[in-house]
Formats: structure tokens, sequence, C-alpha cells
């Protein structure tokens, strides 16, 4: 019994993160084709949240975003530096290559510390943006 919930389990995980790829290649009209924005604030701390993304992007797409910088901006104001990277548009940006990125992304960096944070933000962005709002903030305050 252990070993089907556990296979199971899997072919769940799996699934998701094939949705999340799937969503994300898709190239439909009602998807939003905008060039990179940078928010960037003079910062007090040393924290710096990214968002790499395609051209084209899905609603959940750009509701990770909109959910990320609300939450910067709700709890750290100018503090925290927000940048959102086009990979398709910027293909010769070096943190691209940093980072390994390959598809949409949201990592958070301080110093040499990497927190990725894209499972929790196509699992809750849309569905549940209270959820990622918090867990933004949870490891955003553990790395100040």
């Amino acid at each position: 019994m252990k070993k089907i919930i556990s296979i199971l389990s899997f072919v769940f995980a799996a699934g998701l993160l094939s949705v999340n790829a799937q969503c994300c290649a898709e190239k439909t009209p009602a998807c939003d084709s905008e060039k990179t924005t940078t928010v960037q604030n003079q910062t007090k701390t040393d924290v710096q949240v990214y968002y790499f993304h395609a051209t084209r992007r899905c609603a959940t797409c750009e509701a990770v975003e909109s959910v990320t910088k609300e939450a910067l901006i709700e709890y750290y104001g100018d503090k925290v530096t927000f940048t959102s990277i086009n990979r398709e548009d910027e293909k010769d940006n070096p943190m691209i290559e940093k980072y390994k990125v390959s598809g949409q992304t949201l990592i958070i960096i301080k110093g040499d510390k990497v927190v990725n944070l894209t499972n929790d933000a196509f699992m809750n962005a849309r569905t549940n943006p209270d959820k990622l709002k918090a867990k933004l903030k949870s490891t955003i305050d553990s790395m100040i």
C-alpha cells in the first residue's frame, strides 16, 4: 500500500510540473507579449528577487509576477529589489546562465544564498495568492 501511495505521489508531482511547463510554453493569442520590466529601488537589504519568463505568458505566469510584486511592495516597500527578465528577449543576460534558468523561474538571492520558489509560485499565484505572499515573506525574512 505504501508503495502505491509513493508511486501515485510521484506521478502527481510530475504531472504538476508538466502542466506548468505546458501552460507556459503555449503560444496563445490571449498571452501578453511584453518586454522586460525592471522595478529596482534603493535597497536597504541585499535581497534580490528575480522572475525569469518567456515573451508569451499564460495567466499563471502573469499572476506569479503580479503577486510577487504586490507582496514585495506590501511587506518591504523599497527594501527589496525585484527584476523581471524576459529569457527570449535577453538571451545573453548573464543571470540566465549563472542561475541555469531554462524556464519560468522565481528565485530569491542574498549573497551566495539562492532560494527557488518556482513551484510554490506556480501552485499558488492564481488559486491562493496569500499563500504565495506568506512564502515570499517567510523566505525573505529568513534572509534579512
